[in-house]
């Protein structure tokens, strides 16, 4: 699909949300917390059945932040292709992490829904659920690799001009916004968790 820009536009004035540019700090920023949360789920299924708790806890937590990526991501996907200037100037990702975004996204909600719907059954019942959250996790370890990799520079660049306070519009709107996630994400587990008894106090 060709991306035309109309010649002879007048520059749009500055976003108070920073625009294209505020866009990809906010992705970078969740992203950063969202490595950081997925690396430490990472750990925990090294010896699962003594953290398990912490599996849980830090699982649910990623919910928020994972849906604040899929809607930053979301948002900047239908922009450029909606011939968005900012967004056009800024131009796609590189085709293979641009085939990969899909994939990355659903495998993340796989391995959190199953890991989710475990909480409702026990593991004497957990079957085919257990089987899948656990295939699922392999599958998004495998593309979440390369995805990092591919966008990892940038994501520590942007995300720290934002924490140094370069001056760009939106920068505490961003941060609120990050922190807020996860201060659901912690409301949300405090709710759920008594429901995991069965699996927390194996």
């Amino acid at each position: 699909m060709d991306i035309i820009e109309r010649p002879g536009s007048v520059t749009a004035p500055a976003r108070p949300d920073g625009g294209a540019e505020g866009n990809t700090r906010l992705t970078s920023l969740v992203g950063m917390v969202l490595l950081v949360l997925f690396a430490a789920e990472g750990v925990t299924i090294l010896s699962v059945r003594r953290l398990l708790v912490v599996h849980v806890v830090v699982g649910i937590v990623l919910i928020a932040p994972v849906l604040l990526k899929t809607a930053t991501t979301g948002y900047r996907f239908v922009r450029y292709y909606r011939g968005s200037a900012p967004y056009v100037r800024k131009g796609p990702p590189h085709p293979v992490l641009r085939v990969l975004g899909p994939v990355v996204i659903a495998s993340s909600l796989a391995v959190l829904g199953t890991g989710v719907a475990l909480l409702a059954v026990t593991p004497a019942t957990a079957g085919l659920l257990l089987f899948a959250h656990k295939a699922s996790f392999v599958g998004w370890g495998a593309v979440m690799t390369v995805h990092v990799l591919g966008h990892l520079k940038e994501a520590i660049v942007s995300s720290w001009r934002d924490v140094r306070a370069t001056a760009l519009a939106g920068r505490a709107r961003r941060l609120v916004l990050v922190a807020s996630v996860l201060v659901v994400g912690v409301v949300v587990t405090v709710a759920v968790l008594p429901a995991a008894t069965a699996w927390t106090t194996r």
